[in-house]
């Protein structure tokens, strides 16, 4: 009597699971070929273009370009035309391989690299003014009464330039001090955006004279918070110098627009406390003009701004070597070629 009890309702349980399983199934597949059909025709295409380009880029997603990323970078230049020179990490060459993708010319890139305006901020550098004892971050001790350094525009020391730097470009020498690697450094800014006093800047690598200092103090306490003794103290002698108007003084500091500097060093000269530092001081080289190509067409003459060059129209050209600072004006606007650096 069991087995008969039994199997009729073992019969009757799989066929109650079993439909509603077939009907699931069923279910599944329309669904599965609904949706296969959906994103045939939703498809949206992915310009090939954006690929190449993505292989291309260095991979360093950095935020340089002002996009999420190097995938972000190149759906923008694909799809918004945005300018395939943006990439800092990559440069010129990166530039030059996105343009031959995208089938357009490539502008001239001018690499820059970041520049630290203070001389100050390392161990024995920098005059404190309490003991901080919080998180060794800039960010964080910059909340707390400004900061422990004596001077409130200076470099805090906690290096966090060095912590967001992708790219091993800032070392620490024994003094404490933050040297930034022009060779290793891509010009991403990272460093730039991490530094809470607004100490780092890029700079056109061609460039090599700087303000050494950013403290907005004036005499005699601009001389008491340094720990270098070297600041700025907006005397204005480096602005009139300037043999271009390149330089302004403005709350007690200097200022270089780099859009005009022609990096003669002038202001480094005649600073007198040597807050400007120029790296080519000593070896810059004279312009020289050759007689051959000469066609007197004045442009070199008109265009210095120390009016070392003179000559009559259509006659050869002199240069007065004492007056000559070496600021290659004359060499980039010669039509001819014929002013070379000596």
């Amino acid at each position: 009597m069991t087995m008969y009890l039994v199997l009729p309702l073992a019969a009757s349980m799989g066929s109650s699971i079993g439909i509603p399983v077939a009907i699931l199934g069923a279910m599944g597949l329309i669904f599965g070929l609904v949706l296969a059909f959906a994103a045939k025709v939703f498809e949206v295409k992915l310009d090939p273009r954006v690929e190449q380009i993505i292989a291309a880029l260095p991979g360093a997603n950095c935020g340089a370009c002002g996009k999420a990323g190097c995938a972000g970078y190149a759906d923008s230049i694909v799809n918004e035309g945005v300018d395939v020179s943006l990439c800092a990490p990559g440069g010129p060459d990166t530039a030059a391989k996105i343009a031959r993708i995208m089938g357009k010319e490539v502008s001239a890139m001018n690499r820059k690299i970041a520049v630290i305006h203070c001389s100050s901020g390392g161990k024995t550098n920098t005059k404190w003014k309490y003991a901080y004892q919080g998180i060794e971050s800039c960010k964080s001790a910059v909340n707390i009464a400004d900061g422990p350094n004596l001077c409130s525009w200076g470099c805090v020391g906690f290096n966090d330039c060095q912590a967001a730097c992708k790219f091993d470009a800032i070392s620490i020498d024994e003094h404490g001090m933050r040297i930034i690697d022009p060779q290793k450094c891509t010009g991403c800014g990272a460093c730039v955006t991490a530094c809470p006093r607004n100490l780092i800047l890029l700079i056109a690598e061609n460039r090599h004279v700087y303000i050494d200092c950013s403290s907005k103090a004036k005499l005699p306490l601009a001389k008491q918070l340094c720990g270098t003794e070297k600041p700025c103290i907006g005397c204005g002698l480096c602005s009139r110098k300037c043999p271009v108007q390149a330089i302004t003084v403005v709350n007690n500091l200097a200022r270089i627009d780099y859009e005009k500097c022609i990096d003669c060093g002038m202001c480094a000269s005649v600073c007198p406390t040597k807050a400007i530092l120029d790296l080519k001081a000593g070896k810059r080289k004279k312009a020289e003009i050759e007689a051959e190509k000469c066609i007197g067409c004045t442009i070199c003459a008109k265009i210095c701004p120390t009016q070392a060059i003179t000559g009559e129209v259509k006659q050869l050209h002199t240069i007065n070597k004492d007056s000559c600072i070496g600021c290659e004006q004359c060499v980039i606007k010669c039509p001819k070629k014929a002013i070379k650096m000596v």
